[in-house]
């Protein structure tokens, strides 16, 4: 059990390491405005919500979905996307804005957790599956970096600071995932469903109406090219 807690740290790690790096190029973007152009700011953007959409659609949902009777998934999901409207509506009327932030830890951690559980069971994807969680993690950390930064007057390396610590919560989540919802399938299977939900409505609230431009098309594509990573890891894995 050590080694395999030991292991899920160190892939934890490896997925969250490129949380700091996405955050740190928004923050670049943010010193040195004009080196990255609108539309690639926007593609980036919608790439980021093409990777969270994969998440729901070919993990957090079918993984979920399996371990658990249908009905109670459906509940899972519903009481989510609720759970989270009245969080994103708490943070509106507070004067923060967070949705971006909340989306990418809404599919991380569970994430995370599911890694620490697969790696209990003994499956040797494991190492493939924190690559591609890192690969999610880069763009929904620059939306999210940027979400904040542009609505908050602090100054930008207080901004940037808890990106330093997020790749921490991964390896807590993984060691969940190998002590507690490995032997619980069940309740992994609801947090995944329950993370669908929020996921997919802070997506469509926050992500998706910072993706418009008119006449441009890089968005679109990244929003497909983000959709295309998810598949890859469905794929391969």
């Amino acid at each position: 059990m050590s080694e395999t807690l030991i292991q899920a740290v160190l892939y934890a790690l490896i997925a969250g390491a490129t949380i700091p790096l996405g955050a740190g190029l928004a923050l670049w973007d943010k010193i040195h405005p004009n080196w990255m152009s609108g539309e690639l700011r926007h593609g980036v953007v919608a790439f980021g919500g093409g990777v969270l959409i994969a998440a729901v659609a070919l993990v957090l949902i079918p993984e979920g979905v399996a371990l658990m009777p249908g009905w109670m998934a459906l509940l899972a999901f519903i009481l989510g996307g609720i759970s989270f409207f009245f969080i994103d509506r708490t943070l509106g009327r507070s004067g923060q804005s967070m949705g971006q932030l909340m989306a990418m830890l809404v599919d991380y951690l569970p994430e995370a957790i599911a890694l620490g559980a697969m790696l209990a069971t003994g499956a040797p994807a494991g190492l493939l599956l924190a690559l591609l969680i890192g690969l999610q993690n880069f763009p929904e950390a620059f939306n999210a970096y940027r979400e904040r930064a542009a609505r908050s007057d602090e100054p930008a390396m207080k901004t940037y600071a808890p990106y330093l610590l997020m790749p921490l919560l991964g390896p807590i989540a993984a060691i969940l995932g190998v002590l507690i919802f490995a032997p619980n399938p069940m309740v992994l299977g609801f947090l995944m469903v329950f993370a669908a939900g929020g996921v997919l409505f802070l997506t469509f609230q926050d992500v998706a109406p910072e993706v418009k431009l008119e006449r441009r098309w890089a968005p679109p594509l990244g929003a497909v090219l983000g959709f295309a990573l998810g598949l890859a890891g469905d794929v391969f894995l």
